[in-house]
């Protein structure tokens, strides 16, 4: 009787387990992306383009799940699943192309779907200039240890040092543009030869004045809901802004928040978010989750495990989790351990961006997964 030796492959680069077993060289190319999979849902799609596309689906050895009603036309709009790999999909979307009912815009959205390597990650320090920061509040409100800090950082291999003088822990309260500006303008004007610099503000005015010091980056961790001139700002100074999900507001946003599915309404919200300010002429965007910011503990794990779904926003993904609560750990050291861990996880699954306390650790981290990431 013959020995059969079976083995799940995961994780592996298909390119290389095909030429190994001797596969046919001049097809290889082509083949890999019969290996590679996807489940795509798509939202909100007439009973007729839903039918459409499961037949088209159907005809290429694919599937598609669509409300069980579709087929009579008695469910008018559904949701609809895609499951199908990078060769199906190529064929799916040619076909897409000469069908009606607007489906040649979804044509070009399924050719974007790819499966590229992700590159590793950039490294964004965090400074603080506050004196009640959750992890290091008033260890970097002083002038000169807040310059000793950065330095170290850029020294450990910050690619970005990120400043904050107003504190967004729950329950924290709003720091005046005065006494932000106070704080930050010394250091960037000592920083800004040297790195680039992000500001953390929900501050139209901080935003503008730390621009016009030096700062070329913003990261509004409202999402552009606490200042309604921050867009005004991004747009007359184009620079980068990170848009950040949250919640409510530090005040309020940990009273009992809850999600039906957390992924999903971000998901949305960043999209609304994304639209909003391509409206205004913004096109430089980072997204971030917010971990944290109206969000439950579960409902932060179950973010930082499905991050990967987030790039098909076709933006850049910022993650930041550094020393956060829902660790449940008291000593800063244990905390960037574990921070690390986490973030070696969202590193797998594509993030751009990581935010950390702890450059050096993470310097290491990206360094050694460089061995690790699947070529």
């Amino acid at each position: 009787m013959h020995d059969f030796i079976l083995r799940e492959i995961k994780d592996a680069d298909m390119l290389t387990e095909l030429n190994r077993i001797g596969f046919d060289k001049s097809y290889v190319q082509r083949a890999v992306d019969k290996f590679r999979h996807k489940n795509i849902k798509i939202y909100s799609l007439t009973s007729a383009q839903a039918n459409i596309l499961k037949q088209i689906a159907l005809s290429v050895g694919a599937d598609c799940a669509t409300h069980r009603d579709v087929i009579t036309g008695e469910a008018q709009i559904s949701d609809s699943i895609l499951t199908a790999n990078v060769s199906q999909i190529k064929k799916i979307a040619q076909k897409l192309k000469y069908q009606p009912f607007g489906l040649k815009e979804l044509a070009k959205k399924l050719e974007d779907m790819t499966f590229e390597t992700p590159d590793l990650p950039k490294i964004a320090g965090i400074l603080n200039l506050t004196e009640n920061s959750f992890s290091d509040g008033g260890l970097y409100n002083d002038f000169e240890k807040a310059k000793e800090h950065l330095l170290e950082m850029i020294k450990d291999g910050a690619d970005i040092i990120d400043i904050g003088a107003e504190s967004t822990k729950p329950y924290s309260s709003p720091i005046s543009a005065k006494d932000q500006l106070k704080k930050l303008l010394p250091v960037i004007d000592f920083a800004k030869d040297k790195i680039t610099l992000s500001i953390d503000t929900r501050s139209s005015e901080v935003a503008k004045e730390c621009i016009k010091a030096g700062a070329k980056m913003i990261n509004d961790v409202s999402g552009f809901d606490f200042d309604d001139k921050m867009s005004d700002i991004i747009v007359q100074y184009d620079v980068p802004i990170i848009i950040q999900h949250s919640k409510g507001t530090p005040l309020n946003m940990q009273d009992n928040p809850h999600y039906n599915d957390v992924t999903e309404e971000i998901y949305l919200e960043l999209d609304k978010k994304i639209k909003f300010a391509k409206s205004k002429g913004i096109n430089n965007i980072i997204i971030d989750v917010g971990i944290g910011f109206g969000k439950s503990r579960s409902d932060n794990f179950e973010l930082i495990r499905r991050i990967g779904e987030f790039k098909t926003l076709k933006y850049p993904v910022m993650l930041g989790i550094s020393r956060k609560s829902f660790l449940n750990l008291e000593d800063n050291a244990e905390k960037d351990i574990f921070t690390a861990v986490f973030n070696s996880l969202a590193i797998e699954r594509g993030v751009d961006y990581i935010r950390v306390h702890n450059v050096k650790m993470h310097k290491t981290l990206i360094d050694l997964m460089k061995m690790f990431m699947v070529k």
